[in-house]
């Protein structure tokens, strides 16, 4: 049974380091994602899973002790998907875990056991709600951290230029996200969500197969489009 989810945008940028002198431009929505793991460590869950956008090499599973690396950005970070278990693991974690991996480090996380999946952008509507349920189904107490981007194309400078029905469908995000609207986030629109680049409607379909019969509460904490990309931060508890 879910218990407690969060969600959270997944851009690098979010660690310091990466954004350098524009880092305080972010401070808003550190601050939002502190809380909602808050609120995560506040359900005292007995496992938390980590779901988040991934292209092909970083989909699937990822244990507990998983690295995964800011290298590739220019940065000397280094960081793991909650304990170091010991165990070999050669598949490093994709981007939007890493920077779930680097929040929960940062938040001090020192409560359930962790596991990590990637999505892939073109995982079907159905098939992210049944993952939802399995994951949901796997334990009696289970909380989400959810990752991914609204619109990538918000404004003339956006990764994805601008589209004029990015606005709305942020906004629509944000309200679901908000108000814990299991129904609108299972029916959101594909097709749209790809056309606009918003990387986390897989992550956030497979948070609505889990809250079906959770009956719980969302509160959205942040909601903005520096960069032009649409960044979200939600809870449901």
């Amino acid at each position: 049974m879910l218990v407690a989810a969060a969600v959270c945008p997944c851009p690098p940028l979010l660690v310091p380091e990466l954004a350098a002198g524009a880092a305080s431009e972010l401070d808003r929505a550190r601050a939002a994602c502190s809380d909602a793991l808050g609120v995560l460590a506040a359900s005292r869950p007995d496992r938390l899973v980590v779901v988040g956008p991934a292209d092909r090499d970083g989909r699937g599973p990822h244990p507990e002790g998983a690295p995964g690396s800011f290298r590739g950005f220019g940065v000397d970070l280094d960081v793991r998907l909650g304990r170091d278990t010991g165990t070999a693991v050669e598949r490093p974690l994709p981007d939007s875990l890493a920077v779930a991996a680097w929040l929960l480090e940062r938040g001090g996380w020192s409560g359930a056991p962790i596991e990590g999946l990637g999505v892939g952008e073109p995982l079907g509507a159905e098939r992210c709600i049944q993952t939802g349920r399995e994951i949901a189904g796997a334990d009696e107490r289970v909380a989400l951290l959810v990752m991914g981007d609204a619109s990538a194309c918000r404004t003339l400078k956006a990764p994805g230029y601008l589209d004029e029905r990015a606005a709305p469908f942020d906004a629509e995000v944000a309200r679901a996200l908000g108000a814990a609207d299991v129904a609108a986030l299972k029916t959101l629109d594909t097709e749209l969500a790809y056309e606009l680049k918003a990387s986390g409607r897989a992550p956030w379909q497979v948070l609505a197969g889990a809250a079906e019969d959770a009956d719980l509460a969302g509160a959205l904490l942040y909601e903005d489009a520096p960069y032009g990309v649409g960044y979200l931060v939600a809870t449901w508890s």
